[in-house]
């Protein structure tokens, strides 16, 4: 079977083709939580599990600064790829890697020396402080691959290498998996030992791809020299702020959900949502997946001038989003029973509360993959300002909004229905900014 080019027509088949290894990579990436979870929870016990969930929010936010080099990133190097300027493209390329990888080590030494306070300061108790130390602390360690993995996971499909990228992202989940089963459920390593599972398959992901591409290959993009590009760098960080802001966003409302769910709740309300949250990532993975496989398409033929091919991608994007909306949807609320036993089966009280919210948050998935697909198109298309927009209503404000509100209304319903109120308002921003712009755009 011929390999898919960018410069390609896309049909429906050739669209999911060429996106599935991305959306496969998605699933797995966040199936790292899952794993640990699961582990954690039926092997170290509730205390543990409760602490997972609570520190989780703040350890991704570093990881986040590889989600903007990377989609920002293969925005522009796309675009250049698009132009025929394969040198700048690699030049562009191999400066945000190491730059990346630069800032992965910083960030991972500031968050170490850190992380107590912080954990006090989110409001982490008594029975679960140790335990976010304990386990934050090792999966610090491992923050410049796990910088480098999502940032590989955009730049192997601007490569044109999506089903490498895919392999890569397999192994690192396979190693989680195996590592997970051996060192907590059978060597009994306690939260340490899923810990050092996650730190670990994250290494596989982000430092296998450096091998690869300082190597002689065959893609598009290779790592070597580079020059200083400040103005590359600053119009990357633009591009990709969306990216940026959609995993800030959900870290800090995640804590806000935290809260509020402590508030209403007690503990059984954080080990709920973190199980919900299991669910989600995996949920949402697939229209994340398929937005970052679909951009660099995009960005190449914006690049090229070829207004008829975004017309044709738009319109399929669309209508494979709606179809999988409806699709996640009827899928959540038949597995919200047999998903919520995996984790918290052993507590009957608070296996009926976690499938009670999960029933009223599954609303979400209806509406969620249009939001998360505008966000990409226009950073694709080089418009970080309005992708960013999109970002930060949507993530950020409706949903902090919801969150404080909705309770006052519905006490514990208001906060598992916030997000759907959130993706509601998002919905009609998202049409609305991609109506007013399809002249300019030509789409």
């Amino acid at each position: 079977m011929a390999a898919i080019q960018l410069s390609d027509h896309f049909t429906y088949k050739k669209l999911l083709r060429f996106v599935f290894p991305s959306i496969i990579m998605m699933i797995f990436t966040s199936i790292y939580g899952v794993v640990d979870g699961f582990f954690v929870s039926n092997y170290v016990g509730e205390e543990a599990f409760e602490a997972v969930n609570f520190i989780m929010p703040f350890l991704m936010l570093p990881g986040a600064l590889g989600f903007m080099f990377g989609t920002g990133g293969s925005a522009i190097i796309a675009h250049k790829l698009g132009e025929g300027d394969k040198e700048r493209a690699n030049r562009y390329f191999s400066l945000l890697v190491y730059v990346g990888l630069g800032l992965g080590i910083v960030l991972a030494a500031v968050c170490i020396v850190f992380l107590r306070p912080i954990a006090v300061f989110l409001g982490a108790d008594e029975s679960m402080l140790d335990y976010c130390v304990r386990y934050g602390t090792i999966i610090l360690c491992a923050l410049p691959a796990l910088v480098l993995q999502f940032m590989f996971q955009s730049f192997f499909v601007t490569a044109e290498k999506p089903k490498l990228g895919l392999f890569v992202t397999l192994a690192a989940g396979f190693t989680n998996i195996i590592l997970d089963f051996f060192l907590v459920g059978v060597f009994r390593l306690n939260i340490e030992g899923a810990a050092a599972a996650t730190a670990l398959s994250q290494a596989v992901g982000g430092i296998l791809p450096l091998f690869y591409f300082f190597s002689k290959n065959k893609s598009l993009l290779r790592l070597g020299k580079t020059r200083w590009e400040g103005r590359a760098l600053l119009n990357t960080c633009i591009n990709g702020s969306s990216e940026l802001m959609t995993n800030l966003s959900m870290s800090l409302v995640n804590m806000l959900y935290n809260f509020q769910l402590m508030k209403f709740l007690g503990n059984d309300g954080i080990a709920a949502y973190g199980t919900i949250m299991y669910v989600n990532f995996i949920f949402v993975s697939i229209f994340i997946g398929f937005a970052v496989g679909s951009a660099p398409i995009i960005s190449f033929h914006y690049g090229a001038g070829n207004h008829a091919e975004l017309k044709n991608i738009l319109k399929k994007s669309i209508v494979f989003n709606g179809v999988c909306s409806i699709a996640m949807f009827l899928l959540a609320l038949a597995l919200a029973r047999p998903l919520s036993t995996l984790f918290v089966g052993y507590n009957p009280e608070l296996l009926e509360l976690t499938i009670h919210g999960f029933s009223l948050y599954a609303i979400a998935f209806l509406l969620m993959g249009f939001n998360i697909y505008a966000s990409s198109f226009f950073t694709a298309l080089g418009n970080g300002v309005i992708s960013a927009a999109i970002s930060f209503l949507r993530t950020l404000l409706f949903q902090i909004a919801g969150v404080l509100l909705l309770p006052m209304i519905w006490k514990a319903d208001g906060i598992w229905l916030s997000i759907t109120v959130a993706e509601a308002a998002a919905v009609i921003l998202s049409f609305v900014f991609l109506m007013k712009n399809r002249k300019r755009y030509g789409y």
